[in-house]
C-alpha cells in the first residue's frame, strides 16, 4: 500500500484553521480525507461545523493538546486507521490533523519519524501554519508557542489581512521571513486557498528522496525576499510599526561554502550540535558539496531527528557549494558558522 499522505494544520487560536479546513473539505477535490482534530475541553464546536459539512472521519481528541498528553493518543489513532484502511473498513487517501491553536507542532511531526509502524504507513507531506495578520505582532511577541508554528512552517498563510493597514501587513511579512525563510507565504480570505497550496507540497522529507527547491542554492539569500523594504530598512524612518523592535527568540541563519565538507567531520560536528540543542533547533535543511560524492547531498532536521541522502547529480557548470538554512530558538548563530567552516575538506 502506498503511503498516506498527512498534513499538519497549525495555527494561534483564532488564526483561522477551522475555516480553512471546512473549505478544502468542503471542495469537490474529490478526495477523502480524514480529518485528526485536537482542541482543548470536552466540548468540541469545530466539530459540529465540520461534521455537517462533509462525509469525512472525524478522529475527536478531546483530552489534552497533542504534543503532551496526547501524544501517544495521536500514534494510537493513527495506526488504527492505517488499519482500517488496510483492512478495507474505512476509505480515505490523506489525512489532516488539526492541532490545538496551543500547540508546538515539532512532536507532532516527531511522531512520524520515530516510531516505525507509523513511518512505514505515513508520508508526513507538510506543516500549514495559519497567521491572524490582525493579532499576529501581539501574539508572536507574548507566545512562543506561535513562533514556534512559524518556525516549522512549510507554508505560511496570513488571514485577516484585510483588517489591517498595508504597511502593517508589509512589517509582518518582513518579520515572519526573518524567523523561516524557507516558508512560502501568501495572503488567504476566509480560507480560500486552491487545494495545490495545501496538499502534495511535499515541504516536509525527512528522509525521502527529495527534490530540492532550484531556488535554495542560489546566492541571494531568502532572508530579503522582500525587496521593497530595501537594503536600509534599519533606518528608524522604514521601521515599519518598529519590527526591528522585536528581538525574537525563533530565528534563521544560513552557511554557505563552495568548499567541500569532510563527511566524518561534518557527521561529527551537527551530532554534536544535535545533543546539545537539539530542543531548539526547529527546521534544518540543507543541500552540500561533500567530498567523495560526485552528487549533492540532501540534509535535512527537526529538533534532534537528522535524515541525510544523496541527490541528484551536480548539474555541467553548476557552481558546486553548500548552503544550509537552521531555524532554531536562541541558537549560537556564531557556535554553528564556525564549526560548521572548520568541517570544510
Amino acid at each position: 500500500m502506498s503511503l498516506i499522505p498527512a498534513t499538519i494544520l497549525t495555527g494561534f487560536l483564532g488564526s483561522g484553521k477551522t475555516t480553512l479546513l471546512k473549505r478544502v473539505l468542503s471542495e469537490a477535490h474529490g478526495q477523502k480525507i480524514a480529518v485528526i482534530e485536537n482542541e482543548f475541553g470536552e466540548e468540541n464546536i469545530d466539530n459540529d461545523i465540520l461534521v455537517t459539512d462533509s462525509k469525512e472521519q472525524i478522529v475527536q481528541m478531546s483530552n489534552g493538546c497533542i504534543c503532551c498528553t496526547i501524544r501517544e493518543d495521536l500514534r494510537a489513532t493513527l495506526t488504527d486507521l492505517a488499519a482500517k484502511k488496510r483492512k478495507g473498513e474505512l476509505d480515505f487517501d490523506r489525512i489532516v490533523i488539526e492541532t490545538t491553536g496551543l500547540a508546538d507542532p515539532g512532536p507532532v511531526a516527531q511522531t512520524f519519524f520515530m516510531d516505525d509502524e507509523i513511518a512505514e504507513s505515513y508520508l508526513l507531506d507538510s506543516i500549514l501554519t495559519l497567521v491572524d495578520a490582525k493579532h499576529a505582532g501581539q501574539q508572536l511577541d507574548d507566545r512562543q508557542e506561535a513562533r514556534r508554528q512559524v518556525g516549522f512552517a512549510d507554508q505560511i498563510f496570513l488571514s485577516k489581512t484585510d483588517l489591517v493597514a498595508k504597511d502593517e501587513t508589509d512589517a509582518l511579512i518582513h518579520r515572519l521571513k526573518h524567523m523561516n525563510p524557507r516558508a512560502p507565504l501568501q495572503a488567504v480570505h476566509f480560507g480560500e486557498v486552491p487545494l495545490k497550496d495545501v496538499f502534495d507540497l511535499r515541504g516536509f522529507n525527512l528522509n525521502a528522496k527529495l527534490d530540492i527547491d532550484p531556488d535554495f542554492l542560489k546566492a541571494d539569500d531568502h532572508e530579503h525576499h522582500d525587496h521593497d523594504h530595501g537594503e536600509h530598512c534599519d533606518h528608524p524612518s522604514h521601521a515599519h510599526g518598529h519590527h526591528h523592535a522585536h528581538d525574537d527568540d525563533v530565528k534563521s541563519f544560513v552557511f554557505r561554502s563552495n568548499r567541500p565538507f569532510n563527511p566524518a567531520k561534518l557527521e561529527d560536528f551537527l551530532g554534536t550540535m544535535v545533543n546539545v540543542y537539539g530542543p531548539r533547533m526547529l527546521r534544518y535543511k540543507g543541500v552540500l558539496r561533500v567530498q567523495g560524492f560526485d552528487k549533492k547531498v540532501i540534509f535535512q532536521g527537526v529538533h534532534q531527528l537528522m535524515g541525510s541522502d544523496v541527490g541528484p547529480l551536480w548539474a555541467a557548470g553548476e557552481t558546486r557549494g553548500s548552503k544550509m538554512v537552521f531555524i532554531g530558538i536562541d541558537l549560537p548563530k556564531d557556535v554553528f558558522l564556525q564549526g560548521l567552516e572548520q568541517c570544510l575538506a
